[in-house]
């Protein structure tokens, strides 16, 4: 499930706070779109999207964390448009990506009747919040938290044919569960599978399996809730979204079959690489956009 779940791909936007002073310089390096729809830029897409729907097959991830940078730089567009095309494509990649997890017995449909309102309704706050707070110390609190479960992925196997039981106290704990992904994906623009599997794994002793089809099935309503806003927006180019997602639909399928063979301790290593990859990217920006505060900050009269 990508940024998926928030409206806005998975990179994160800049709001007011330590972001406000990057986002003019950052829109000022982007390229507003395409110059033409020739067939090599629909192949892009078509590229693009089949690289989303294998991340989205073995991660349940939505693959917006590597299909915004890949938009922006092989179909050069803008951010925005970016994040709003790979949001629509997540929707079909999400649907086959689920029902195959489904097909399977590994989606808890209940469990993710209890995670979606939350997720929904976190990241309009996680938005929100995003245009008010100073984000430099949430963003390296993130950058830890994303760490640490990474540390414990690769530390514990996830155990695989356990039964959810859903009592009172874990209802709770999934409705708190999904509030906290929402609000972080608003946050920080980090897809909620990202956050929701390695918690789901080691906080509820849900399998890996389990745990990644009842993240997409979860994508699917939080993933057309942010396509409505963008198009209501302006942002989406639903066309080329559905050509990325039918590309990401026909490689989620043997991605899902190749995730039910892995065994539990690679899936675990595997899902830690990707976390710790995330980390990363994080740290880069965090500190991208430290040198441009402080760049602007040093041009300002008062420091002049």
């Amino acid at each position: 499930m990508s940024r998926a779940w928030n409206g806005r791909g998975d990179s994160a936007a800049p709001g007011r706070g330590d972001e406000a002073t990057a986002a003019p310089a950052a829109s000022a390096q982007l390229p507003s779109g395409p110059q033409g729809h020739g067939r090599g830029y629909w192949a892009t897409l078509a590229a693009i999207g089949a690289v989303g729907g294998v991340l989205s097959g073995l991660f349940a991830i939505g693959g917006g964390i590597l299909m915004v940078p890949l938009l922006m730089w092989r179909a050069h567009l803008g951010q925005r448009q970016a994040a709003a095309i790979s949001l629509v494509a997540v929707i079909p990649a999400a649907v086959v990506s689920s029902a195959s997890y489904l097909a399977h017995g590994d989606v808890s449909i209940a469990g993710a009747a209890l995670l979606a309102p939350g997720v929904i309704a976190g990241a309009v706050a996680g938005s929100r919040l995003l245009r008010r707070l100073p984000l430099a110390w949430l963003r390296w609190t993130f950058i830890a938290f994303i760490v640490a479960n990474a540390v414990r992925l690769l530390a514990v196997a996830p155990e695989r044919g356990h039964p959810v039981h859903l009592t009172a106290g874990v209802a709770l704990g999934y409705l708190g569960l999904g509030l906290l992904v929402g609000i972080a994906s608003g946050l920080f623009g980090i897809g909620g599978g990202i956050i929701a599997v390695p918690l789901l794994i080691s906080g509820f002793a849900v399998s890996d399996l389990t745990a990644k089809g009842t993240a997409l099935l979860v994508s699917i309503p939080a993933s057309v809730a942010g396509t409505v806003t963008s198009r209501r927006g302006g942002l989406v180019d639903v066309r080329a979204g559905l050509v990325a997602g039918t590309a990401a639909a026909a490689t989620s399928v043997p991605a899902v079959y190749a995730a039910l063979v892995i065994p539990p301790a690679l899936s675990g290593i595997l899902f830690a690489a990707l976390l710790l990859a995330v980390a990363v990217q994080l740290v880069v920006k965090a500190l991208s956009v430290q040198r441009i505060q402080a760049a602007a900050t040093g041009r300002s009269p008062s420091h002049r």
